[in-house]
């Protein structure tokens, strides 16, 4: 008689400070914890972050690595809550994904990356006897219109003020 496969939806809310940017990827390799660390200190010197990589093979351990020791903590608690193969997850104080996702996704161990944002994230999971894997992640709230022409100006001034565009 064949054995029924049964697979079971989980969501995990991120856990995180409201100012914190979180980038949230997947790799396939034990060095992602090395790689993605020097690449963060080499794009911003000085970056207050913690990192966190969930191995799924051996040990299976949360590999983790950060210069900030409450990110790093966070971190570590949520990649342990995923428990998802090959999950990472950056958490990052004041400095944006924009400063590092490029070259985060250049690392050889990266295969893909689920969002980079500093809203609250839900990440959808399946979960079989083998283990568990990222369906998907929800990434803030439902839209709730379009932008007028006054917010169009208001995104505009917003961007100049924290000097993303002249």
């Amino acid at each position: 008689m064949k054995k029924e496969v049964v697979m079971e939806l989980k969501l995990v809310k991120i856990e995180k400070p409201d100012e914190v940017n979180l980038i949230l990827g997947q790799s396939h390799f034990i060095k992602t914890v090395e790689d993605l660390h020097e690449t963060i200190v080499t794009q911003v010197p000085g970056a207050k972050f913690g990192l966190a990589f969930c191995e799924s093979s051996g040990p299976a351990l949360v590999r983790w690595s950060g210069t900030d020791e409450e990110l790093t903590e966070l971190a570590r608690r949520n990649a342990l809550a995923l428990s998802a193969g090959h999950v990472f997850i950056i958490l990052m104080r004041d400095f944006y994904p924009i400063n590092v996702l490029n070259a985060i996704k250049m690392v050889p161990e990266v295969c893909r990356i689920f969002c980079a944002t500093a809203n609250p994230v839900q990440v959808v999971l399946a979960e079989t006897e083998q283990g568990r894997g990222v369906l998907g992640v929800i990434d803030g709230v439902k839209t709730k219109g379009v932008e007028s022409d006054a917010e169009i100006a208001q995104r505009k001034e917003f961007l100049r003020k924290i000097g993303y565009k002249l």
